[in-house]
């Protein structure tokens, strides 16, 4: 077979676009925070020190969710150092990536750069140095009106109103040995149930995130869901899952059919879950935040021992390539497909480390090339997502064997379609798209990411080599749409259907 089909219905729903799926990440790491979305000086820095150039970029990227302050710092840090005047604010070391930490950026400056970039926070509290006390004293900081010593402190500090943040996690990848304070699952079990159960006697009305596996390649993987969950089941609302795809493997093709990869484990937690469930005897149907994801060289990186003490130092600042655009386009289709299950999802990060937008100091803001798939993946997935049946050739990998060589995802929205599809081969792929159910085409259109080096970059140099770019040829023919993929490609195929 050298060409592919698709079918849609839209009376086979997957679920609604969870919009908090566009979510994004800023740690205390390397340069995402300093040099990155806030650099008090720089031509672009507002009356804050945040960036507009990154501001802006975020917002075109569609960003929705925002995860902070980690990540691996989290587990050392005191939220009390971020709050309340710069000036008066400790240096600390950061032992996640030892780094100093001059707490120059904290919760309120978060807070007014998540305003300005129109997305909601995800914060996640401090699970490995501090514990029950300390998440609880943080949610009355941020969600108590007054009155108390903590709310207290926020009005001193000059937010009357209270920020409302509804989504915590529950620390961060607890199971990991380079985790500062790590636990076992017996451990971190019963702390975020206890945690939980404190913080939701003060806000009842916030949603929380249990740690999940680190990632699937750790040897307690499914065994510490499985644990973890029989604690905490009935307090939490999500089970996190974390990973990230390794282009420097040697198997370039099971590098682009890294999505196969995260499709497995979406679907282990998930009946991971549904297993402590059934044994509870809940009717609860967790969700999954897929809090931590996308391409990392992860294989090149020396470790956290290998670092020096310095603060914002270059690390893990990834040049990405067409390739890499294709990989995260297959994984946003991905959690498209599980959006009855994945309610929220966040790229990490945004800026500089593994990021799509990268910066300079005192410089420019550019989209890598990774920004494209998200940004038209964000901008046109709305309403419904339909089930999409693929039929494809299939592609040799050494990680998964045969793969098809299409994955795709479509959405229907008061009869706007978007179909988003990678073709992960070397060829064109012709696609032939059936829209059973569907009424008559008022117009078609398709926009690809894609070059004629699959190894081409945006540097600061060449900001735009990579871009969105219309392509012509995408036709209707009665309920038949058909158009060609370019080789190693994201696309977006729009049509009107009323």
């Amino acid at each position: 077979m050298d060409s592919a089909k698709l079918t849609l219905d839209p009376a086979f729903e997957v679920g609604p676009v969870e919009r908090r799926l566009f979510g994004s990440f800023v740690e205390h790491m390397g340069r995402c925070v300093y040099t990155g979305v806030f650099e008090p000086g720089h031509p672009q820095a507002d009356e804050h020190g945040l960036r507009r150039d990154v501001i802006e970029l975020a917002r075109e990227m569609g960003v929705t969710a925002v995860r902070y302050p980690g990540g691996n710092f989290v587990s050392n840090y005191e939220w009390e150092d971020g709050v309340g005047p710069a000036a008066e604010r400790p240096t600390r070391l950061d032992l996640a990536w030892r780094q100093i930490e001059t707490n120059a950026f904290g919760l309120g400056e978060f807070m007014t750069w998540l305003r300005a970039v129109g997305a909601e926070p995800v914060m996640a509290v401090n699970l490995g140095t501090r514990g029950v006390r300390e998440a609880r004293d943080l949610l009355e900081y941020t969600n108590f009106p007054g009155g108390t010593r903590w709310s207290d402190l926020r009005i001193k500090h000059g937010v009357r109103e209270p920020y409302g943040i509804k989504v915590w996690c529950l620390g961060n990848e607890m199971d990991g040995p380079w985790q500062i304070g790590g636990k076992t699952a017996e451990e971190y079990g019963r702390l975020a149930f206890e945690t939980a159960k404190a913080m939701r006697r003060v806000d009842p009305t916030i949603e929380l995130v249990a740690c999940g596996s680190s990632n699937v390649r750790i040897p307690t993987y499914a065994s510490w869901e499985a644990t973890v969950l029989e604690h905490c089941y009935d307090q939490v609302d999500y089970i996190s899952a974390h990973n990230y795809y390794d282009a420097a493997s040697g198997d370039r093709a099971g590098y682009l059919a890294s999505a196969v990869e995260m499709e497995q484990q979406i679907e282990g937690v998930i009946a991971t879950a549904d297993h402590v469930a059934a044994k509870l005897g809940s009717r609860k149907r967790l969700k999954i935040s897929f809090d931590e994801w996308n391409v990392w060289s992860h294989s090149r990186f020396g470790g956290e021992d290998s670092l020096d003490w310095a603060h914002a130092p270059r690390i893990i600042e990834e040049d990405y390539d067409v390739a890499a655009a294709a990989v995260v386009g297959s994984l946003l289709i991905t959690l498209l497909n599980h959006a009855d299950r994945v309610g929220i999802a966040c790229q990490a990060q945004l800026a500089n480390v593994i990021a799509p937008i990268r910066t300079e100091p005192g410089g420019p803001a550019w989209r890598q090339t990774i920004f494209h798939p998200f940004a038209l993946t964000a901008g046109h997935a709305r309403g419904q997502v339909l089930r999409a049946q693929v039929t494809a050739p299939a592609m040799a990998t050494e990680r998964y064997g045969e793969v098809p060589v299409l994955v795709a995802a479509a959405t229907l929205d008061d009869g706007e379609l978007s179909v988003f599809a990678v073709n992960r081969g070397d060829r064109p792929l012709p696609i032939e798209i059936d829209l059973r159910g569907l009424p008559r085409a008022t117009g078609i259109s398709h926009v690809t990411v894609a070059d004629d080096d699959p190894g081409a970059r945006n540097t600061e140099r060449e900001p735009r080599r990579v871009e969105p770019r219309a392509l012509a040829g995408a036709a209707i023919d009665g309920d038949r749409l058909t158009a060609v993929l370019p080789p190693i490609s994201f696309n977006l195929l729009k049509g009107t259907f009323r």
